[in-house]
């Protein structure tokens, strides 16, 4: 009897549980169309919230509004967190899911998964993310018109949360302490990556939905950029495209990522490109990244150093304040002899990155050689016979003009 029982009662769970795995996949659309439906209500009060509050006009309560939009936003959010819970994280437990959905769930972990050691890039970050998600779904089946509406909104709240984004990684490269220390390298990597999903994603989109006047100034980098978007890049080619990202932030992002930080980012491109023209053996690919590294120097230049206004070392904002004078002494050749105008722009650069790296703890010997074979190759220095640089006390003396440089 005892054994009966036991099949009988094994038998029955087999069947009630096989029964409940069908209930519950019946009842997975029906909890997918209650939050479908919970979203759409909470996506129109959302839209409503915020037009009203981007209403400029006096007889409103602007608090009051910012208030209601808050919280309309607050709700909205957590109807779409649930909805991944509770319908998205069913249908993969049952494989019923389809690949986007499955790909929503696991880019939904990878974003809670930062949670406990990343809590404020968490924080943004999980409201980028619900929100995207349902950008999809209005793109797939809202009409034009809702589109519209919430392209708007997109935008406006993408830009806040990207810009916060931001700050949090400027923040943690200002930070002296040791704590950082060991992931600054990792910052760097995140703030590129957000600067380049910023633009693919968020500013396509601006310049899709708005006029070609407002993006008239990063029109010609975003175009440039866009160069980069095809095909497989190689180190040099993420150098240059991080480079166009720098220019491109220096107008979007002057606030979340100041000056300070950008000038920290701009330096870690310039070793990353000299390191590399240093390993680099094939000539050609040596002499298109040294092409590369001079842009880069004058985009430092250019783009940042002639924006600053505070300066650490006074005898460093007055060799500045000489070199740029010569840089627009330069440029002015530029309509009148355009190869002279490159020449000397060139050997300007050149002889400015040597100031910078010849006492650096980082090797650059062989990078300060390729540099004075340039100056060589255009007479602003010649090298001295055998015996003399056998009798001095430095290695690869050089003169010009009667007068012996290091």
């Amino acid at each position: 009897m005892e054994e009966k029982s036991l099949r009988i009662t094994g038998a029955n769970t087999s069947f009630f549980n096989k029964i409940t795995k069908t209930i519950t996949k019946m009842l997975i659309p029906t909890k997918i169309g209650i939050n479908g439906m919970l979203i759409t209500i909470k996506r129109n009060s959302l839209l409503k919230a915020y037009e009203n509050y981007q209403k400029d006009t006096e007889n409103y309560d602007t608090e009051e509004l910012e208030k209601k939009y808050d919280e309309a936003y607050t709700v909205y959010l957590e109807a779409l967190d649930k909805y991944v819970m509770d319908s998205i994280y069913k249908k993969v437990k049952n494989n019923t899911a389809s690949e986007f959905e499955r790909d929503a769930l696991a880019r939904y972990y990878e974003v809670t998964s930062l949670k406990e050691r990343e809590y404020m890039d968490y924080k943004y970050r999980k409201q980028k993310y619900l929100i995207e998600l349902d950008k999809e779904s209005v793109e797939v089946s809202a009409k034009e018109k809702l589109q519209e509406r919430y392209n708007k909104f997109y935008v406006n709240k993408m830009d806040s949360l990207y810009k916060s984004i931001l700050k949090n990684y400027s923040i943690k490269l200002a930070d002296t302490t040791n704590i950082y220390d060991s992931t600054k390298e990792w910052v760097y990597v995140k703030i590129f990556y957000t600067l380049e999903e910023y633009i693919q994603n968020i500013l396509s989109l601006k310049i899709k939905i708005g006029t070609e006047e407002e993006f008239k100034d990063i029109l010609e980098d975003y175009n440039r950029f866009e160069a980069f978007t095809v095909g497989k890049l190689d180190t040099k080619d993420n150098i240059e495209k991080n480079m166009i990202l720098l220019g491109i932030s220096r107008k979007l992002f002057t606030h979340s990522i100041p000056l300070i930080i950008a000038e920290q980012c701009y330096e870690k491109l310039l070793k990353d490109a000299r390191i590399l023209i240093q390993d680099t053996k094939m000539a050609v690919k040596r002499e298109n990244t040294y092409n590369m590294l001079i842009n880069l120097i004058e985009d430092y230049n250019v783009r940042l150093l002639s924006t600053k206004v505070y300066w650490e070392s006074m005898s460093e904002r007055d060799y500045y304040k000489k070199f740029w004078d010569k840089y627009k002494e330069i440029s002015k050749l530029k309509e009148t002899n355009f190869k002279e105008y490159i020449k000397q722009k060139e050997i300007l650069f050149i002889k400015n990155d040597i100031r910078k790296i010849q006492n650096s703890k980082i090797d650059y010997s062989k990078i300060i050689t390729y540099y004075r074979r340039k100056l060589l190759d255009y007479g602003v220095i010649r090298e001295l016979k055998d015996d003399y640089k056998s009798a001095g006390n430095y290695k690869g003396i050089i003169k010009k003009e009667n007068k012996v440089v290091a």
